[in-house]
């Protein structure tokens, strides 16, 4: 019974590896998107916005795709100490993966790259009093990814302009996970 369980145990961590040819960087199939997510990390041009009470960091608690073609995203983040659950519907854009939002401004969202089964990353792009900024976030299926995918957030950030430094890891950093 003992090699049971650890065969099991085995063959779930390895389910959740992470395999590079199974990255998807266009043509999505947005329905694989729906479900329980987990935001790992962000970057951004303006890290006041994703910094500690900043208006885009944001805790993603699910995503689903709706039957018109829109993306809804629950997330959680903090207003004066409290958390704040909110509900958002992105609206399909002519893009594949392309949403758009009007919050602080005209945004898109897209998908910048996704596996389906264990990350997304989403470019959100902000278009306000005449100035444009650039936020990447990476969700995952899990609470926690292998540190392996750090460095690949790296260099998806380097396609926008953005280094290291503007990276900001939400990893065990989320006040209203205990509540989930």
């Amino acid at each position: 019974m003992a090699l049971l369980l650890l065969s099991l145990g085995l063959s779930l961590i390895a389910a959740q590896e992470f395999d590079p040819r199974t990255v998807m960087q266009r043509n999505y199939n947005m329905a694989r998107v729906s479900g329980v997510w987990y935001s790992i990390f962000m970057a951004s041009d303006d890290l006041n916005r994703i910094k500690e009470n900043g208006d885009l960091r944001v805790f993603v608690r699910s995503i689903e795709h709706l039957k018109n073609g829109s993306l809804k995203f629950d997330f959680e983040y903090m207003v004066q100490g409290q958390c704040v659950a909110v509900v958002v519907v992105c609206e399909k854009t002519e893009k594949n993966g392309e949403y758009s939002i009007n919050y602080e401004g005209k945004n898109t969202v897209a998908v910048s790259e996704t596996d389906y089964r264990l990350f997304i990353t989403f470019h959100l792009q902000n278009f306000r009093n005449g100035t444009e900024s650039h936020t990447l976030a990476l969700c995952a299926r899990v609470p926690q990814l292998e540190p392996s995918f750090l460095s690949r957030f790296e260099e998806t950030c380097k396609k926008y302009g953005l280094g290291s430094q503007n990276i900001v890891d939400l990893t065990n950093k989320d006040p209203c996970y205990s509540k989930r």
